[in-house]
């Protein structure tokens, strides 16, 4: 059967039971995960058989159909390069005794603008599915700028944006083609994934494609399967009568049909839907992350996945500490879960977005996620990734030095400024803070559990020290003792502190002594 009458059975509604078939995604300009062995499939008759030829080396590879009409197959793919190829894939009929002699063409199409390059699947909810372009009356800081200046990524970046289709079953495929970026295209780009991806082919000059795959709104029940759901005491039962706060329709309608597409690791921005949940939430999303592992079936399941930290909003009290604790909850997830890591979000919010859950600063926030895959994944070196993490406390007497920066303040003439200080140590902040004074956000917890504000400020110690480096000097003279530090653990707060690569420190709460 020619195309033509293809075409003219198509359009009679006689579509023939051999009718080859692709899922969506397998469209032009895709971009395939280079040096690897990138998964094909798709549908045809069952008395047929599929041929798959690329271009970029000339080879072709044979799929057999199953008794249910469908195919599959691996092909081996290049190295980077911004070179355009091809992907023919056509159906063969098998006639008599299935000899070569026998067998007819019936079917065949080709996938032009294929490129090899490095692959990201996004997902989420509404901080990952925000458009360049913006939502209602919450703009992308340097959307315009931004959307301006695609065109200089059109030879480097393709995305796929996969349409909202909820589902109660696992569907077999769902909508979205890979768009060429330009600034016709651009504004209907995730943010988060296109910022993500001009910083990592301005890294490695190589082609990036970002597949989003997000939902607003989303809970992570909605992101995993019935069987999965139905071990948990809440099973199926949705948060609120929202479609988006509905359980597994989005694993379901959007997930699963994606499920194999060979990529490089995943990026996740969610969590508000979670908020107050956080200690179900750390099984829940590493379960979610370890079947998705398999699902994509990959070597070793050892797909990465970098996540956003919960950003600053009022969740109800701006000084609560619901959302304080499922950032901590997300930075500890990051710990346990293999391959896996957290950008600190906590200094990109304005004042005037405490009740704005969609920041506008989300270039900055692709940059991070890049920086923690082009230093983990690609091997670069000279560059930081990790925000400063707190790791331990020393409780000393104050020295000198510390009792003149004490005594200067309101409370000098407090005899606790003659006391006891905290020296606080971070990760990733040895060669020191990006200020020395000034430092806000510090609190001290007494012994009857009322918080203060603490006075803190930076310093170093490099002899006769057990441990040598940068570290932040904690005082409180209101408190008779301290029992526990903070910093910037409130629903919202703005973080204003950060090491000497511009990385914020990741908001905490400890107890001294632990």
């Amino acid at each position: 059967m020619n195309r033509l009458l293809y075409t003219f059975l198509l359009s009679l509604g006689t579509l023939p039971a051999w009718a080859l078939d692709m899922p969506e995604i397998f469209s032009d300009n895709m971009i395939v995960q280079q040096q690897t062995e990138a998964k094909l499939w798709g549908w045809a008759d069952q008395r047929s058989y599929v041929t798959v030829h690329t271009s970029w080396d000339d080879k072709t590879y044979t799929a057999t159909v199953s008794a249910d009409g469908k195919w599959q197959t691996a092909v081996k793919t290049p190295a980077a390069s911004f070179t355009p190829y091809t992907i023919t894939i056509s159906e063969y009929a098998v006639k008599g005794n299935g000899k070569k002699k026998d067998e007819t063409r019936i079917d065949s199409r080709t996938i032009q603008g294929v490129m090899a390059g490095e692959v990201w699947f996004c997902s989420g909810q509404s901080n990952m599915e925000m458009p360049l372009g913006g939502f209602w009356n919450c703009p992308v800081e340097g959307a315009n700028d931004a959307i301006l200046h695609s065109a200089r990524y059109s030879h480097a970046i393709r995305v796929v944006t996969v349409p909202k289709v909820d589902a109660l079953v696992p569907q077999e495929r769902v909508g979205g083609r890979w768009e060429v970026c330009s600034p016709e295209n651009a504004a209907r780009f995730t943010a988060c994934g296109y910022f993500f991806a001009t910083t990592l082919v301005d890294a490695l000059n190589v082609p990036v494609g970002i597949i989003n795959c997000s939902w607003g709104g989303s809970c992570v029940e909605g992101w995993l399967p019935k069987d999965t759901l139905l071990t948990y005491p809440d099973g199926l039962t949705p948060i609120d009568d929202t479609d988006y706060h509905r359980k597994m329709v989005m694993f379901n309608g959007m997930l699963a049909p994606l499920a194999g597409y060979t990529i490089k690791g995943f990026l996740w921005n969610q969590g508000e839907s979670n908020v107050g949940r956080e200690k179900e939430y750390i099984d829940r999303f590493k379960t979610m992350t370890r079947l998705w592992r398999k699902m994509w079936q990959q070597p070793n399941d050892k797909l990465p996945i970098y996540t956003v930290e919960l950003p600053p909003y009022r969740y109800g009290d701006v000084d609560g500490t619901s959302a304080a604790d499922f950032r901590a909850a997300q930075h500890e997830i990051a710990k346990q879960l293999e391959h896996s890591g957290c950008v600190c979000t906590s200094d990109l919010i304005y004042e005037h977005e405490v009740d704005q859950i969609h920041g506008a600063q989300k270039r900055q926030i692709g940059e991070r996620l890049a920086l923690l895959a082009l230093t983990r994944d690609y091997g670069m070196k000279g560059v930081a990734a990790d925000a400063p993490e707190y790791e331990e406390c020393v409780v000393t007497d104050a020295d000198a030095a510390e009792q003149a920066v004490i005594a200067g303040t309101a409370v000098g003439n407090n005899p606790n400024a003659k006391g006891k200080v905290l020296h606080l140590y971070f990760s990733d902040s040895y060669d020191g803070f990006d200020r020395m004074a000034g430092i806000e956000g510090f609190e001290a917890q007494d012994s009857k559990g009322v918080w203060h504000k603490a006075l803190a400020w930076s310093s170093s110690a490099w002899q006769n020290v057990a441990r040598q480096g940068c570290f932040i000097v904690l005082a409180c003279p209101e408190a008779d003792s301290i029992k526990a530090v903070r910093y910037r653990y409130h629903n919202f707060t703005i973080g204003t502190l950060h090491n000497m690569r511009g990385l914020p420190v990741v908001p905490f709460t400890a107890k001294v002594g632990e």
